[in-house]
């Protein structure tokens, strides 16, 4: 089956409970800008942040799994109702952390979808039941892809994908009551 038709899409999403991202490149543009000091700043898409919320507000586990170091990435999606147990900061290797992940919460790799853009998430991408590139990714992330987004990363790539998955299993509404309570 051919990626990206909608009967193979639909099929690889309705099997998700679960969700993993990389962050730059995928949560953001990718530009990272640096002061004197060497403290790193990012820009996140509040859409995808709002999709992060939604999905957690559903019940599903959340993890961030990302090669940056900063503190102020476990900050930012803290905000997006991911756990701080769930942020993997400074990974080397995306498989372990993506196993912590999935036996921590007792799912199968099939189970988790995983977004990535760069050659370190080729191997989680390969391994969950659907892997996520942005369009703008690398080649090798594109080709290691169960699905690619026609959104670039930082730019609605995950909000659209989330929000596609928790639509095909009725989970897609706003409770603002949960929602006040939770942010």
């Amino acid at each position: 089956m051919e990626k990206n038709t909608d009967k193979h899409q639909e099929e690889l999403f309705r099997k998700i409970k679960a969700f993993a991202f990389d962050v730059d490149g995928v949560l953001t543009n990718g530009g990272i800008l640096a002061n004197l000091d060497g403290e790193l700043f990012r820009t996140f898409d509040s859409k995808d942040g709002f999709g992060l919320r939604m999905a957690s507000m559903a019940g599903y586990p959340v993890a961030i799994i990302t090669g940056g170091r900063s503190e102020s990435i476990r900050k930012r999606f803290l905000t997006c109702g991911v756990k701080a147990e769930d942020v993997y900061l400074g990974s080397r290797d995306k498989i372990e952390d993506f196993d912590d992940f999935c036996s921590r919460y007792g799912l199968a790799p099939e189970d988790v979808m995983y977004f990535g853009d760069d050659m370190p998430d080729v191997p989680v991408m390969l391994k969950c039941g659907c892997g996520v590139a942005p369009s703008d990714a690398v080649a090798e992330a594109i080709e290691s892809a169960d699905y690619v987004s026609p959104y670039p990363g930082g730019r609605g790539c995950v909000r659209n994908t989330v929000e596609t998955v928790l639509k095909l299993h009725g989970r897609w509404q706003l409770d603002v009551a949960l929602y006040k309570e939770k942010f």
